[in-house]
């Protein structure tokens, strides 16, 4: 089977959907260095697309796949934007035109078709919230995904969403029948659980900073904290944003100056040892179609205190504290609780290394794997 999958979230800084699709990438290429999980159809042949008019996708920077050589990059010079705008708007050119070879499948890492004029289509969706609040996004997101998402979805031949939550909003919001909807969750970083908690450890928020995350909230509920624990300190790993400004000049001000760090983007690489360092990673986020930093910190065995909103009761299960994202009192009594009282603290963090180990990579390509297959199915039926 022939895939293409749109590696170009991954090309720059490896957030949220860029990490997602750069490690499917790596569970899928051992999977089709093998066997494709034993099905007769044979092996996996994947390519990756990348387009840009400066960054170029080279194999040199695929170093940690390591089955490399079943993976061929397809690279072009060709603006994002001006790709974009020719794919959402007018579905031309055809993968086959761009890459100079045919598919069974195309793979969008975003909700919009990766148009072809055989192959299936396969999209993600990893959440909703440029349908809820558009006001948030920019650029072709802003343009193209509210008004164009719900009938690409309707069209793709298999939808993978990361969480049970996001599946049930794409059904009901979308109108995409349940049958083609593929729940596919990301996998645990290969993290050995630290022995210990650092004594003088940090309390960690780890995310764009962008209005959905509820950074205003979470500062909000520190003013609290450092009543009680003036010696915690708290970092905000994540790029800023147009939305941020306000916040960052915030935590320049007393009371919370001194006691909030803005440490901005940090490389997939450098991220274990943030985690390291932390007391307790805060999440508390008004919507998540996921939320990959809930399952890093549980797979170190890093208490988790998270929103109980969208998706993330679902990721957290018992192996954390659940707030209410609107309550900053409750959200601070909670990091409190953890940061103070190191038998509860130790007890959420063995439930989360075990959590997580439920959360699998190979399983997740098996999963992919199985939407693809199941795709050209389907597309040979609708033909």
């Amino acid at each position: 089977m022939r895939v293409l999958i749109d590696y170009r979230p991954a090309l720059r800084a490896r957030t949220g959907a860029g990490e997602y699709t750069h490690q499917l990438v790596r569970a899928l290429s051992t999977m089709s260095a093998a066997d494709a999980s034993g099905t007769p159809d044979g092996t996996l042949d994947l390519s990756l697309f990348s387009s840009s008019w400066k960054d170029r996708l080279t194999k040199d920077r695929l170093t940690d796949i390591d089955a490399l050589g079943a993976v061929s990059v397809v690279d072009r010079r060709v603006p994002v934007a001006v790709l974009n705008f020719a794919w959402h708007r007018l579905g031309w050119p055809p993968a086959e035109l761009v890459t100079g070879s045919s598919y069974d499948v195309t793979h969008s890492s975003h909700p919009l078709i990766l148009p072809a004029r055989r192959a299936a289509h396969v999209v993600t969706i990893h959440d909703l919230d440029f349908l809820s609040h558009p006001e948030h996004t920019r650029a072709e997101v802003r343009r193209d995904y509210p008004g164009l998402a719900p009938e690409h979805a309707r069209r793709a031949d298999r939808v993978l969403v990361p969480s049970l939550f996001t599946a049930g909003e794409v059904e009901r919001r979308l109108q995409v029948p349940r049958e083609r909807i593929v729940v596919c969750p990301p996998g645990a970083p290969a993290w050995t659980p630290r022995s210990a908690a650092p004594r003088d450890g940090y309390v960690l928020f780890v995310g764009t900073l962008e209005p959905r995350k509820n950074v205003g909230g979470l500062l909000d509920a520190y003013e609290r904290v450092i009543d009680t624990a003036a010696e915690l300190e708290l970092l905000l790993v994540g790029s800023a944003t147009d939305a941020s400004r306000a916040w960052l000049e915030r935590i320049g001000r007393p009371p919370l100056k001194g006691k909030v760090r803005h440490v901005g983007y940090v490389d997939a690489s450098r991220m274990r040892q943030m985690y390291e360092g932390a007391r307790v990673l805060v999440m508390p986020s008004f919507d998540e179609g996921f939320g990959i930093p809930v399952l890093d910190a549980m797979t170190l065995g890093v208490p988790v205190v998270a929103a109980r909103r969208g998706s993330l009761p679902e990721v957290l299960g018992d192996a954390g504290r659940l707030v209410d994202p609107e309550a900053p009192a409750e959200i601070a009594d909670a990091i409190l609780q953890v940061a103070q009282d190191d038998g509860y603290a130790d007890a959420l963090a063995a439930r989360g290394v075990a959590r997580s180990r439920a959360f699998r990579w190979d399983e997740t390509a098996r999963r992919v794997y199985g939407a693809y297959r199941d795709a050209v199915e389907h597309h040979a039926h609708r033909r």
